[in-house]
């Protein structure tokens, strides 16, 4: 017999009735289930592990770039007195810091070499770093891991040794490549012989680029192509390289910064090559600047110009490379 009013009467509910709510006596923290909610805290282990790259960023990175920026707004004052005996103040100049290096013609000068360089690298970079990387994930291909440390070896080697190695492969009186018969440090020659020790250490780099985005493709392309009679080569040319063309823009801008930024090589070459001065190219003269002639202020502002340079690169070699993509994927 049901008990008026005891809520464990048998029967069911009405239409409309609501069903009772579980409670948490201890944090109101299950759902109406039965079920534990996960609880949403916040971990400051993220924060943690960033903290150390941010802060070497900003003391190593950013305070240095706003300081230099500062810089290249300021001269130096000497004060009166005899012989300046009043010491020297720094003081506002505007751009007369700018103005100095744009109007100098060995500052385009110096450009022009990079430039060269930089014509006769990055398409080299690019292109051995493609073919090495479809060389290496062919079915024919062997000793694929021996393969792959040998061509990145030469970046495990600091840039200074790698100058100095060519450098003596270069001398006539060392040179087992005919240094005596090719004029690698000529008015001419040099502009291949950096450009080769350029390239020479970053292709293993781009080249894993590459390899790893050739080995996350789908192998159900590759045989589909098979099985529509496509060889080894048309799969690498018409499916591989179409659908790596991220990567390949990717390549072509580390490329292309690392263009712009090109010191090492022509610096330790400098003493084995007359044909290189100590301004040969854009770094090699703010390190002239700031360092030798003490004239950090006007080396500051040349170093401002190469970093608008160079973003100014970044923002077009990625349009191009977006827009060689969107086609290639078409």
């Amino acid at each position: 017999m049901a008990v008026i009013g005891d809520s464990t009467a048998s029967g069911p509910p009405r239409a409309g009735a609501s069903r009772p709510r579980s409670r948490d006596t201890a944090s109101g923290a299950r759902d109406t289930g039965g079920q534990p909610r996960p609880r949403r805290r916040k971990s400051i282990l993220p924060i943690v592990l960033v903290a150390p790259a941010v802060i070497l960023l900003v003391l190593f990175t950013i305070a240095p770039a706003v300081y230099a920026i500062v810089l290249s707004f300021l001269q130096v004052k000497v004060g009166g007195g005899l012989l300046g005996a009043g010491g020297t103040t720094e003081v506002f100049a505007g751009f007369a810091n700018y103005i100095t290096t744009l109007a100098d013609p060995e500052f385009w000068a110096s450009l022009g070499r990079m430039l060269i360089v930089a014509v006769i690298g990055v398409p080299l970079t690019i292109f051995f770093a493609t073919l090495f990387a479809l060389c290496l994930d062919a079915k024919r291909t062997r000793l694929v891991g021996f393969s792959r440390l040998a061509i990145f070896l030469p970046y495990a080697v600091p840039g200074v040794v790698a100058s100095l190695l060519w450098g003596f492969m270069y001398l006539p009186a060392t040179s087992p490549i005919g240094g005596q018969i090719i004029d690698y440090f000529g008015t001419t020659g040099i502009y291949f012989s950096v450009a080769n020790v350029a390239v020479w250490g970053v292709v293993g780099f781009n080249m894993v680029i590459l390899y790893t985005a050739v080995r996350s493709l789908p192998k159900d392309l590759f045989e589909a192509a098979e099985l529509d009679g496509a060889s080894e080569l048309q799969i690498a040319l018409r499916v591989k390289l179409p659908l790596i063309a991220p990567a390949i823009t990717m390549v072509a801008l580390f490329s292309v910064i690392g263009a712009l930024q090109l010191f090492n090589e022509p610096t330790t070459l400098k003493p084995l090559a007359n044909a290189i001065s100590s301004t040969w190219v854009p770094l090699m003269r703010v390190y002239t600047d700031a360092f030798v002639n003490n004239s950090i202020y006007e080396g500051a502002a040349t170093s401002f110009i190469l970093i608008i340079m160079t973003v100014t690169a970044t923002v077009l070699v990625n349009v191009v490379g977006r827009r060689f993509s969107r086609r290639e994927t078409k």
